[in-house]
């Protein structure tokens, strides 16, 4: 089988190395290396509470870490103050100033660094960048959310930062306004030609924007890949679980044959790719997203299920249906009955054997 690796990116920006950070007794970043490419859209992912904003405020210099190493440029970071970091924030409230036009935000970092000669002009490009140009004499009060969000993206790019950190500046906003800032964003992000390091605990606005997805758990890095292998490819039970709606079967791994392996479940022998580090004996997972189980088929079904729950979606409904005391999920064209049996076919070679989450 094919070894699945991170993309190709551009040199290196930012190194993380050993990072930790606590808040008295509790560790909220736990040793983490990180590395962010130039140009790269980079972005945390994990629950409330997993460590991902301490991370993006320990770059911005927000916070300062209890040890390790942070170098941008290949410069120690330890003893730059936030404002001389050429790092700008983008946060979840936006934090524009109320009082201030756009134009007026917008050019307000180059104010505080003694203003330029051609800072119209600036403010206009970063404007332009957003698509925001012609409402430049507006005040926030007078913007919806997504322009907000646009402007404040404005006010972060002006001083031309080597690195963009956004704190999830989209969860504030309807799930139709965020799916058209998510491709603006991605858009604006190649246009600009900067990294992006980005925050969310949405995996789905995590796919659509990322070249890179780091899933945060406990304040440590579960696993660090492009978001087909986050998907495809779980380094274990919890990046699987949080990760799509899948279904995680405990079993305890049989035997190994290279990158594939066969697992001994309550659904019985399933053979399929491994993840690296599981020998035969292993207790280990088997998981099944929804799109590998099907009611249709070709020959002798795999499993035969009771149908437990059905959730309408418009186009298709979600079913729920139990074998051998697992609940199975999948996707149908029509509704099932509940109680009624509903064969089942599973792709097991696209399911994917992995570790449990210590």
């Amino acid at each position: 089988m094919e070894k699945r690796t991170e993309p190709a990116l551009s040199p290196l920006l930012l190194a993380m190395r050993g990072v930790v950070k606590t808040f008295g007794r509790s560790t909220a970043v736990d040793g983490i290396d990180l590395d962010v490419p130039e140009r790269a859209f980079l972005t945390l992912l994990g629950p409330s509470g997993c460590g991902k904003t301490t991370v993006l405020r320990m770059i911005a210099g927000f916070e300062t870490p209890d040890s390790g190493d942070m170098r941008l440029d290949n410069t120690p970071l330890a003893a730059v103050p936030p404002e001389r970091r050429p790092v700008n924030t983008v946060f979840q409230s936006y934090a524009l100033f109320p009082h201030l036009t756009v134009n007026e935000n917008v050019a307000f970092s180059l104010k505080l660094r003694g203003g330029i000669p051609d800072m119209a002009a600036r403010v206009r490009r970063a404007l332009d960048a957003v698509h925001m140009a012609d409402f430049g004499d507006r005040y926030p009060h007078q913007l919806s959310g997504g322009q907000q969000q646009r402007v404040a993206v404005a006010r972060a790019i002006i001083a031309e930062p080597r690195l963009l950190l956004l704190d999830e500046p989209l969860s504030a906003l309807d799930r139709k306004m965020r799916g058209h800032l998510q491709i603006e964003l991605k858009a604006l992000q190649r246009r600009l030609g900067i990294a992006f390091v980005y925050v969310t605990h949405d995996q789905e606005e995590a796919f659509a924007l990322s070249d890179v997805v780091v899933v945060m758990n406990k304040g440590r890095i579960a696993q660090k890949a492009d978001p087909q292998t986050i998907y495809s490819r779980p380094a274990d039970s919890f990046v699987a679980d949080f990760i799509g709606n899948s279904t995680l079967v405990k079993g305890q791994v049989r035997e190994r044959h290279g990158d594939v392996a066969t697992i001994d479940t309550p659904l019985g022998n399933v053979t399929a790719p491994v993840a690296d580090g599981l020998a035969a004996g292993d207790p280990a997972v088997l998981v099944i997203r929804p799109e590998l189980l099907s009611a249709r088929g070709e020959g002798m079904a795999t499993l035969t299920g009771t149908v437990g729950n059905c959730v309408f979606q418009g186009e298709r409904s979600m079913i729920e249906a139990e074998v051998a005391g697992v609940s199975l999920r999948f996707a149908a064209e029509a509704p099932y009955s509940i109680g009624s049996s509903v064969p089942l076919w599973l792709d097991a070679g696209r399911s994917f054997i992995t570790r449990v989450a210590t």
